[in-house]
């Protein structure tokens, strides 16, 4: 009989345990999920016992996957599935079977829409204002989440998915990024399982500088048919292959993010041969003819006019037939780049539809993180890096480049005219948060389960923080009020989930405001007020913020913001800015900071810096991939190398290089000589030589750098003293005022990536063939 009771007691405390261990929507508010405490047993032998149920975190029922696609640096009007001139297959078929957003925005820069993307709250609620290479210390642009903010990916883990990101990240704190981390705001330590992709703003597409997880990751980037954007996209669909093999009843989230298309503009050289010929015409014939085509497609409507332009930008007739040329070129490199980039993300739409998980899966396609950018300025750039140190291109420079453009020795970027065009019918470009050109980006959204009106379009008024509180509600998962014992803000954005079945669905989000470095705007409820108060291409404000002239949109009758109606509506525009102070305060928007160059110092900034109050770094053989943010800074001051080394005869590769090919410096051996090489920019290479070459054996080799001083980008005696003695000088011209580069760093004992000169090759073929005890750096 006491049997008999046992079995009955325990047979009813395993119900009640299943009971227990279900996963409902209230034991998902708080992550992660924990096991239910099991209560004691009381008999003593295995075989007379029922253990309790297995207990693991599942993914709600019926919950699907996410791949979640974002591109970098593109206009409304570029692609053809918006009305552009950019061939975009894929993007047209998935429209085809989705729906197509008019009237979704971003942020108006990179960072800012990625955090916001990921997270569904506004970018300075994410301390994300800008860049990380440009935070500050105040509140809303520390450059570092507040754990009161979990990214979505964090939540869909907790609550039983998979998931990854490949490609740009560009969120974690730039002094971070480095060996010694920490490593909390890397994409594995926000919720991804899974990363592999770069870490900055940009990188090489064909030198790329690649993560997977924390560790550097060797790419073989010697192949001349490598291409980054080929390699995440392989990677991406292996992992998707190894995730059905192992958990095929598990529901998966992939963050997508290629560098494309922002600069350097580097595709393919068959996808540009593709566009010969094709924006001849140049950016006013194709400004008419996308707006003609996005009102006959309804993609705008019937009745919208071209918003005015800045008179930075050139009509095409007034230009030379050699800056046509070279305009031309760089728009069509810039076309191939974006359609490379669409193939691409159709290979993993095919994978999914292959085997069979097309109808369960949400596939979020967001043309853009922002405006296509006007950063190349009035001429282009065939090296970007020329920007950041504020030394301009002249166009004979470049027509003389026009063969290489968009290839392996180009870092470029189009002119500022090309991004207004592509930013069609809107009037401004990237950076320029008061404007659609700069926050107006096109979406698809495929969801065979649910979403039944193909191909039609979408006009509700909806911001990038809308998608992560859409992802949740489709997969059935509630907001945390807790993740990891923080307690959580609230979303910001709203659900798009009602205008899958509805055309006519209500528009929820009524408020927006936009911020910027200074350029800022306020929605609401069909209205738009803005300040344009610096140009992607203007390297100082306009005016003092106190002093910015605000104009007004009724963006419900004016579609691309063409007519300011702030003179006949004094009093709306008095309420819509009111309404952005009162946004301003909420979300952590003021102080408004528009400093540019200066906030590149983290002392002045008052960012946390990694190399905070050294003067001296010392570098082992092996080190690599160590970014400029998180390294010893020798630009505009004097400085000593010191390498301890043992050498061969005939001793040959590099000890150190910091950068490549588009701008940097490197310390090296060429045939038993010391050699010392200063790279401007990619336009110069300063050669100082050693006098004799090194025996076999020990040697400690000194270079002095004597900066002139007297302002930035000067430059300086070079001097070279071999085991205490003298041994050669030489001079360098001119430096970098700014910037080495954003995504090659250093690398002791060889030169990955990009070579930074000329004499050597980069890559394994540079590496240094004796042993490097040790290189010191220090700056005076």
């Amino acid at each position: 009989m006491k049997k008999n009771f046992n079995l009955v007691f325990y047979a009813i405390s395993a119900l009640l345990s299943i009971s227990t261990y279900a996963q409902t929507r209230e034991t998902r508010m708080v992550l992660p999920m924990t096991p239910p405490v099991g209560k004691p047993y009381t008999e003593e032998d295995a075989r007379k016992a029922t253990a309790p149920p297995q207990w693991e975190v599942k993914a709600p029922k019926g919950a699907p996957n996410v791949i979640l696609v974002l591109v970098d640096d593109f206009g409304f009007g570029m692609s053809n599935t918006f009305g552009g001139p950019i061939n975009m297959p894929f993007a047209d078929k998935l429209a085809a079977n989705g729906l197509r957003y008019n009237r979704f925005h971003t942020t108006a820069l990179c960072s800012p829409t990625r955090t916001a993307l990921l997270t569904g709250r506004n970018h300075h609620s994410n301390n994300m204002a800008g860049i990380t290479e440009i935070a500050t210390a105040f509140p809303g642009n520390t450059g570092v989440r507040p754990l009161s903010i979990a990214q979505t990916a964090m939540v869909l883990k907790l609550n039983g998915f998979n998931t990854a990101q490949f490609g740009k990240n560009h969120e974690t704190p730039a002094w971070q990024i480095h060996s010694s981390g920490s490593f909390e705001n890397w994409p594995t330590g926000q919720g991804f399982e899974k990363f592999y992709g770069f870490m900055g703003g940009e990188t090489n597409q064909f030198f790329p500088g690649v993560w997977n997880g924390t560790t550097r990751a060797e790419v073989d980037s010697e192949d001349p048919n490598y291409h980054f954007t080929t390699d995440m996209t392989n990677n991406a669909i292996e992992w998707m292959k190894a995730q059905q093999s192992m958990t095929p009843d598990k529901p998966f989230y992939m963050y997508f993010a290629p560098g494309a298309c922002h600069a350097p503009h580097q595709p393919p050289a068959s996808y540009i041969d593709k566009y010969k010929g094709k924006f001849d015409g140049g950016w006013d014939e194709l400004r008419e003819k996308t707006l003609a085509r996005q009102i006959a497609m309804g993609i705008v409507p019937k009745g919208t006019k071209l918003a005015p332009t800045d008179a930075f930008i050139k009509p095409w007739n007034s230009l030379t037939p050699v800056q046509k040329k070279v305009y031309a070129r760089q728009m069509e490199v810039y076309a191939g780049f974006a359609e490379h980039t669409d193939d691409q993300i159709s290979r993993l739409h095919d994978y999914i539809a292959s085997i069979g998980e097309l109808e369960n899966t949400v596939f979020i396609y967001v043309l853009g993180d922002n405006g296509a950018s006007a950063e190349g300025s009035a001429n282009g750039l065939f090296n970007e890096n020329t920007y950041f140190n504020a030394i301009p291109e002249e166009m004979n420079d470049l027509e003389k480049q026009i063969p290489k453009f968009g290839g392996r020795e180009s870092y470029g970027h189009f002119a500022a005219a090309w991004a207004i065009a592509g930013n069609t019918p809107f009037g401004w470009s990237k950076q320029i948060a008061g404007d659609f050109g700069g926050t107006r980006n096109g979406l698809i959204i495929e969801y065979p389960k649910m979403i039944k009106d193909k191909g039609q379009i979408r006009d509700q008024f909806h911001h990038v923080i809308d998608i992560a509180p859409t992802i949740l509600e489709l997969c059935n998962v509630p907001q945390p009020t807790s993740v990891n014992g923080v307690k959580q803000e609230p979303i910001q954005g709203v659900s798009m989930v009602s205008t899958f079945t509805n055309a006519k669905a209500p528009e929820t989000h009524k408020v927006q405001y936009f911020e910027i470095a200074g350029n800022r705007g306020i929605y609401n409820d069909g209205w738009m007020a803005r300040v344009v108060h610096r140009a992607a291409w203007e390297t100082t404000p306009r005016g003092p913020l106190s002093e910015d002239t605000w104009e007004l949109f009724n963006v419900s009758k004016d579609f691309s913001m063409s007519t300011n109606v702030a003179a006949a509506n004094p009093q709306k525009l008095k309420e819509m800015k009111d309404l952005f102070a009162k946004e301003a305060v909420k979300y952590q928007v003021f102080p408004l900071d528009d400093r540019s160059v200066e906030r590149l110092n983290p002392e002045i900034a008052g960012r946390p810096d990694a190399m905070a109050g050294r003067t001296k770094m010392t570098l082992y053989s092996g080190m690599g991939g160590l970014q400029e943010n998180a390294f010893i800074n020798i630009k505009n001051k004097s400085s000593v190398f010191t390498a301890d080394v043992t050498v061969p005869a005939n001793g040959n590769g590099v000890i150190l290089a910091m950068g490549g090919l588009f701008g940097g410096y490197s310390l090296y051996m060429l045939n038993g000589v010391p050699m010392f090489t200063y790279n401007w920019v990619g336009k110069s290479q300063y050669d100082v030589k050693a006098t004799k070459a090194l025996t076999p054996g020990k040697h400690t080799i000194v270079f002095k750098f004597d900066y002139d001083g007297g302002g930035l980008g000067k430059g300086g005696n070079g001097t070279f003293i071999i085991d205490g003695i003298e041994a050669g000088k030489g001079r360098i011209d001119k430096t970098n005022a700014n910037m080495f580069s954003l995504d090659e760093g250093a690398d002791v004992g060889m030169d990955e990536a990009t070579n930074v000169s000329n004499n050597y090759k980069a890559g394994h073929s540079s590496k240094f063939n004796g042993d490097i005890e040790q290189v010191t750096i220090e700056i005076k």
